[in-house]
């Protein structure tokens, strides 16, 4: 089990450090290659996935609603943290409820659970990053527009992959090939990019970051089996749900309070903390979820 574990953690956090590393030595500006990212190599990934003839909406439905379930449960878990802290719930609340779904819950879903898991690690990453886009940026400003979203490269990409998927229309197999090249893009620069990013944050308020690494995971974990519970899930579905509420705080969660100016460094010392914490809290994690699932 422990070469298990060794063998799934190890490639994510060594892409991590390798990004980190790099980040520290050359000091690069990742903005343009982020951009494509999120613009192409990741829409792609999704738009693959959901188009991909193993893909089944209605069975990954239950998952979606307990993808759901875990983000805003968290959410009201944390709140009444953030209080006890004193942070401002604004700055506290968004990374608890936003997990790193892509930069770290598609990776370690697919060398956790197998390529044929990486559909419904999507769906968890969809979930997430839909209510990020809307219920996250009307959180940090009311004033914000929630109608644009098909703009959002990734949301398109779910849509025309969702409307192909529920049309039963399939894609031409040489397009859907190239679009998953594109797609396999992704997860190794996530991770790359991840580390790199996580160069810019600080520990400055490290008793508010430990406090939010510890919340997170154990508001997400609990949210995950009362939905387990409520929805039936069982088997793989209920081990990922479980470990997609372990996961730390999304990096989006720190772009997002740069820009609608939401105490940035806090929130970055969050993310980092978190994810530093992450390093003890997933191997603890793993082999509970993998009992679960039946891949022990």
């Amino acid at each position: 089990m422990l070469e298990r574990i060794v063998g799934i953690v190890f490639p994510v956090y060594a892409l991590i450090a390798i990004g980190y590393g790099y980040g520290r030595w050359r000091r690069p500006d990742l903005t343009v290659v982020n951009r494509i990212n999120m613009d192409i190599f990741v829409p792609a990934l999704v738009f693959a996935a959901l188009t991909a003839k193993s893909f089944d909406i209605a069975r990954h439905l239950p998952l979606l609603i307990g993808a759901t379930a875990v983000v805003l449960g968290a959410g009201l878990l944390s709140w009444p943290v953030a209080r006890l802290l004193g942070v401002a719930g604004n700055t506290f609340v968004p990374p608890m409820m936003f997990k790193n779904s892509g930069n770290m819950g598609l990776p370690l879903a697919a060398l956790a659970f197998g390529e044929n898991a990486l559909p419904a690690a999507v769906v968890l990453f969809l979930a997430e990053n839909f209510l990020h886009y809307s219920l996250g940026t009307w959180l940090l400003d009311h004033r914000a527009s929630v109608w644009t979203l098909w703009r959002v490269p990734v949301i398109a990409a779910t849509l025309g992959g969702l409307a192909l998927s529920l049309l039963h229309w399939p894609v031409w197999s040489p397009l859907w090939l190239a679009v998953n090249m594109l797609g396999d893009v992704s997860i190794p620069l996530l991770l790359f990019s991840l580390g790199v990013r996580l160069t810019d944050s600080r520990l400055d308020d490290w008793k508010i970051g430990l406090a939010a690494a510890f919340t997170s995971p154990v508001a997400g974990i609990a949210m995950a089996l009362l939905a387990n519970l409520a929805l039936g899930l069982t088997g793989r579905d209920a081990a990922m749900l479980i470990l997609f509420g372990a996961l730390p705080p999304a990096v989006l969660n720190y772009m997002f309070a740069e820009r609608y100016r939401q105490e940035p460094e806090r929130v970055a010392s969050i993310v980092l903390i978190g994810n530093l914490v992450a390093l003890a809290v997933i191997p603890l994690v793993l082999p509970w979820v993998l009992a679960i699932s039946g891949q022990q």
